[in-house]
């Protein structure tokens, strides 16, 4: 009996929610075979109790199978989440999940959809129940990159099933909407959606929603703060200083509606070439690192520019899952490991809640006649508007 005998017969174990083995996944670390008795390491990085048990009963039946008479497995998985006193305030309308990560970004076509999937896939392959949610209104693109291209959601009363891929729960605009067709939104009509999107969709129990932003810092990215205790934001840019400056203000935008920021994902840094592998500086690489230490976060990772990317994105084979060995992969998986470490730390020092995000003008009051800083009630005393009606007023209300 060998250690490949042993390895072989594991990758009958297919780890739970996936169509991949454990084998296949790096899990299975340090066989020891004497003689009857084979003991081994299974390195889930996942605190469910049902995917340890569920491991650890298919491994120990595999391995008898083959003989051995005493299986010993040593499952290596983190600690479960420390249960928080119920002190938040705020507002949370999804409170069954437990962590929401909003993955931003200054400008568009800087691959945060891309680096939004990826991340989600990576996350899921280390244990974690995720979901992630396309709040692109006008430009989403995860239908096509998770495979599930033109594929509807079903309903369960009133509420909608979200489509399921990789085993990760997903909801778009583009899952829901008439393909091809513009949406044509207000500010407030984009608002309502992102709510819907939370309140409507069934969502599981999850360890983590990956929410895929639009470009930008706008009536998306308040609602959402308003609406839900954000745990972590990952800003995407590219190395050129013209993304940097963009990426700057969404870092500052973090700070202002008081998200931990978990770090800067710098996406197009280098290119690899698929026949020598070898990688090459042709946008910048590092830069990144610069706005990074500004804000007082981390480079969570430089992704290089890769023909595969590219090809796992219209196929809808994201290369973390296809192409798990790959250096661009193992890079999402570095950043992925690095938003859980950073995640239970929030967590672990009391969690974040949104109440200073939450409007202050009672309802029917215009922040006009407030005021945009003080706490607002009903009762206070309008600001002198401007001499001029086509000025604004300040606040950001919309009233000019």
């Amino acid at each position: 009996m060998t250690n490949e005998t042993v390895l072989d017969a594991l990758r009958n174990v297919t780890y739970p929610g996936f169509t991949k083995d454990i084998v296949t996944f790096g899990f299975v670390k340090d066989v020891n075979i004497q003689g009857d008795k084979v003991s081994l390491t299974v390195d889930i990085t996942s605190s469910a109790d049902e995917v340890k048990a569920q491991i650890v009963s298919e491994v120990t039946s595999e391995l008898k199978k083959l003989g051995f008479l005493a299986v010993d497995v040593n499952l290596k998985a983190p600690q479960p989440p420390k249960q928080m006193s119920n002190s938040q305030t705020g507002k949370n309308i999804a409170p069954h999940i437990k962590n929401f990560v909003m993955v931003s970004s200054g400008k568009g076509g800087v691959g945060k959809s891309t680096t939004s999937v990826n991340l989600a896939i990576a996350l899921a392959m280390q244990g974690k129940k995720v979901g992630i949610l396309d709040a692109d209104i006008y430009g989403p693109n995860i239908p096509r990159m998770m495979g599930v291209h033109g594929v509807k959601p079903e309903m369960q009363g009133n509420k909608v099933l979200p489509i399921e891929a990789y085993g990760i729960e997903m909801m778009s605009m583009g899952s829901l909407a008439e393909d091809g067709k513009s949406l044509i939104w207000r500010g407030s009509m984009i608002m309502k959606a992102i709510e819907q999107f939370l309140r409507d969709i069934l969502w599981s129990e999850l360890d983590v929603l990956v929410i895929d932003m639009p470009p930008g810092t706008g009536d998306a990215q308040l609602s959402l703060a308003q609406s839900v205790p954000v745990t972590a934001g990952i800003v995407v840019t590219t190395p050129q200083l013209v993304s940097l400056d963009d990426s700057r203000r969404s870092l500052n935008m973090f700070e202002k509606f008081h998200i931990p920021i978990a770090g800067v994902v710098e996406n197009m840094s280098g290119f690899i070439c698929p026949s020598c592998d070898t990688e090459s500086d042709i946008f910048g690489m590092g830069t990144a690192s610069e706005i990074a230490e500004e804000y007082k976060t981390t480079l969570m990772a430089q992704v290089p520019i890769e023909p595969a990317i590219r090809h796992g994105g219209d196929t809808g084979q994201p290369i973390t899952f296809h192409q798990p060995d790959s250096e661009t992969a193992k890079r999402y998986q570095t950043a992925a490991s690095a938003l859980l470490v950073f995640l239970d730390k929030v967590n672990a020092e009391g969690g974040v809640d949104n109440a200073a995000m939450q409007p202050t003008t009672p309802p029917g009051v215009s922040a006009c006649s407030t005021g945009s800083t003080a706490p607002a009630t009903a009762a206070a005393a309008p600001k002198e508007q401007p001499k001029d009606s086509a000025e604004s007023c300040g606040t950001g209300c919309g009233c000019h």
